[in-house]
């Protein structure tokens, strides 16, 4: 990928970089690190055929990290400026170094081990520049839309539908010898269109995004797809409370999988405000979930060389049948817990959760004939997870499923249970693979919730 659609290039970068470590030394910090970005996108909303917003980005920042002292007494202090001019990097240092004099000495301070730095970035080829125009953009929402509209008479109004394309690039930088950085892109398509008049007006949508727009799926199968969605919701019921199998669709599942890696992140850990304090080499999920994290995926969006520390990821079983093999751990976290970086710092890399029970042929339909008799949840609102207990409770709306066969739409209801029973009483991952941000699985059967309704 070539620097040219940035105004500084790699080199330039590091240049900088480089002199905001010079300076930091001059000044008599101990040790510094540095971030510096840049980037620039495009964003548009159209609704109804008509354009609500195009807005463009051009951003870049640096952030410098400042230590005093000694290894055991480190304090440290941290300022940002988006102005790359020299006496601006000086400035900013020096505002860096003021702070960290006044700040409390921290044990557990400090930069990541020199061995644990990754020296020798390789390429993930992580970037895919769109460098689409306005006009074009505002096109391919248009069609989005117009196809959610083509759909059914139905669909009555809309939310919306959007384009963004966003490419970045940055460098991190040490006084432990580190420096890295590469591009990166992100681009979507989105719609959410209304089905529906008055008091049984429904909602949904859809997206694709992708870091290749090559890649996208077409607008008008996305707007199809969100249409048909809008359009499964109409005539609502309401349920009475109850407990039964309940099955959270793929796009919902990798939820439950980021409330594990919440659960299990090193700030939770050493805090102990977490339900799986402990659970290193313990049971957590049933014994046929596997959870594997491999931030080398070529072009994956949840792909890293190295961490927001420049440590170096790895590929790894986080979970082995059933079984925790490893927490995500920044280097502060893992020193507060007396262990080791995991190279996490920033978040999970690829996550991927499976099931030594999942066959080929697993896909929607036949998780519906193995939910049987239950909840299919599709939405999910407010937060509703307390890591301290795991108690589990979110207001929910879906379908209700009667021997495999979907029966009608569901609102107005509530899902609760405990996160510790819930992992473990995972029966079933669907082979309608979906990924999310940084993780992927499909959808997850969970043997038995109290559904909550009248």
């Amino acid at each position: 990928m070539s620097d040219s659609v940035f105004f500084h290039s790699q080199d330039q970068l590091k240049e900088i970089a480089q002199d905001v470590l010079r300076y930091a030394r001059e000044k008599g910090a101990s040790d510094a690190a540095v971030e510096i970005s840049e980037g620039n996108g495009l964003s548009v909303s159209v609704r109804k055929g008509k354009v609500e917003t195009i807005e463009q980005n051009k951003d870049k920042g640096i952030g410098v990290t400042v230590y005093l002292g000694e290894p055991g007494k480190i304090r440290r202090g941290n300022a940002s400026t988006s102005d790359f001019s020299k006496q601006s990097l000086r400035d900013t240092v020096d505002a860096a170094y003021n702070i960290a004099r006044f700040t409390a000495a921290d044990d557990c301070a400090g930069l990541p081990d020199e061995d644990t730095l990754e020296m020798n970035p390789r390429d993930l080829r992580l970037c895919y520049p769109w460098l689409i125009s306005s006009e074009e953009a505002v096109k391919l929402a248009c069609r989005a839309e117009d196809a959610a509209y083509a759909v059914d008479k139905r669909i009555t109004n809309s939310e919306g539908a959007g384009v963004y394309a966003q490419q970045s690039h940055f460098v991190s930088a040490n006084s432990r010898g580190f420096i890295g950085g590469y591009p990166y892109s992100r681009h979507t398509i989105s719609v959410a269109p209304i089905a529906g008049k008055g008091a049984n007006m429904q909602r949904d949508d859809w997206y694709s995004s992708m870091r290749d727009s090559a890649k996208l799926a077409q607008p008008e199968a996305v707007g199809r797809y969100a249409a048909e969605r809008a359009l499964a919701r109409l005539n609502a019921r309401k349920l009475d409370t109850r407990k039964c199998p309940v099955l959270f669709e793929a796009p919902l599942a990798a939820g439950l999988l980021g409330a594990f890696v919440q659960a299990v992140s090193g700030g939770a850990l050493y805090r102990k405000s977490t339900f799986l304090l402990d659970s290193l080499g313990k049971p957590v999920f049933a014994p046929h979930i596997q959870v594997v994290e491999d931030p080398h995926v070529i072009g994956a969006v949840g792909s890293a060389p190295f961490d927001e520390e420049g440590v170096k990821t790895s590929r790894r079983e986080v979970v082995k049948d059933g079984v925790v093999q490893g927490y995500f751990l920044s280097t502060y976290s893992a020193r507060k817990l007396g262990m080791k970086t995991t190279g996490n710092a920033g978040g999970s890399h690829n996550l991927s959760l499976t099931s030594t029970l999942t066959q080929a042929n697993d896909d929607f339909r036949q998780m519906l004939k193995k939910l049987d008799t239950g909840l299919l949840v599709t939405e999910l609102m407010g937060q509703g997870v307390n890591y301290v207990t795991g108690d589990y409770s979110r207001g929910a709306s879906g379908y209700w499923v009667e021997k495999g066969v979907i029966q009608y739409p569901v609102e107005e209801i509530t899902i609760a249970g405990n996160m510790k029973d819930m992992l473990l009483q995972i029966v079933g991952i669907g082979a309608d693979t979906l990924i999310r941000g940084t993780k992927q699985t499909g959808s997850i059967l969970i043997e038995q919730m109290t559904v909550a309704g009248n």
